[in-house]
């Protein structure tokens, strides 16, 4: 499966804690991330994780290309809710529209992502191998 992580500053921190907890499970899958985020998971974790620009710089964009073409998988964005009334808020409040549309695991907090890490490690997101036969095949680049 393809999954990106996306995180916020205030965030990333977390979200490297998560990747780290569940290499293992990450391990066998396709990662891409925004530049610093991703950085920081695969220098914790020795994870390969295909790299886009900075969230300011049109990552997240590059990412939510990569949903709308049904590219993705499985979408991890540690949110900062405290960051309201950013320009992070635009970036969010599309990839959300995106998931929504097409029907893509979404979580923007650990809680809701172990649960989809969970159902990944039990084989329960294999439906996705149907609305996306290249999932296993496709690298993200």
């Amino acid at each position: 499966m393809n999954i990106a992580l996306i995180a916020n500053d205030k965030r990333k921190e977390l979200l490297v804690q998560f990747c780290t907890a569940y290499s293992g499970i990450l391990r066998v899958h396709s990662l891409c991330a925004t530049n610093s985020t991703g950085k920081l998971i695969a220098e914790a974790t020795r994870l390969p994780i295909t790299l886009y620009p900075p969230g300011s710089q049109g990552g997240v964009q590059r990412i939510a290309a990569r949903v709308a073409y049904n590219e993705i998988d499985m979408l991890l964005y540690f949110r900062d809710p405290q960051g309201q009334g950013t320009s992070d808020d635009e970036d969010f409040d599309s990839i959300t529209r995106l998931c929504d549309s097409f029907n893509i695991p979404f979580a923007t907090n650990i809680a809701t992502a172990e649960v989809l890490i969970q159902g990944l490690r039990r084989g329960d997101l294999g439906w996705r191998d149907i609305v996306n036969p290249m999932a296993g095949k496709a690298t993200i680049g």
